[in-house]
């Protein structure tokens, strides 16, 4: 396996997210208030650090953020959107818990919402594309 080298730059940021799947529901995480973009929503996850394997990010930003530890389910296609002062690239992980119970380090809140719910919530701008990809790959799925 090899790491994954990406420019790394203050304007562009490369970060993992985790779409957490748990008893026909999934996880999201409001922001809190002192993070950028207060109270929004969006899948949980972190910076890669330089050299650093995506996969290994997740499951270390997950650890450090909810305490638990997933495993990776499905890999989704990475999407990139620009903010007016930096560029972000997210790369979407699906995943399910293997221990743990969630504790909160970072976020505001979180919920768990069956699927078709997930869009009625304030997303941060970059995940939007996540979830409507997340959900397009959800209805491929067979049950």
């Amino acid at each position: 396996m090899f790491a994954l080298y990406l420019e790394m730059s203050k304007n562009h940021l490369h970060v993992t997210c985790a779409i957490i799947e748990q008893n026909g529901r999934v996880l999201a995480a409001q922001r809190s208030r002192t993070m950028a973009m207060p109270l929004k929503w969006e899948f949980p996850g972190g910076k890669i650090k330089p050299g650093e394997i995506p996969e290994h990010c997740l499951c270390r930003e997950i650890a450090e953020e909810l305490a638990i530890k997933v495993t990776v389910q499905h890999v989704l296609a990475e999407v990139t959107h620009a903010y007016p002062d930096f560029t972000i690239t997210l790369y979407p992980f699906i995943c399910t818990i293997i221990s743990g119970n969630i504790i909160l380090r970072e976020h505001a809140a979180v919920t768990w919402l069956p699927r078709e719910e997930l869009a009625s919530l304030d997303w941060a701008t970059a995940d939007r594309p996540v979830l409507e990809t997340y959900l397009q790959f959800a209805g491929q799925e067979t049950p």
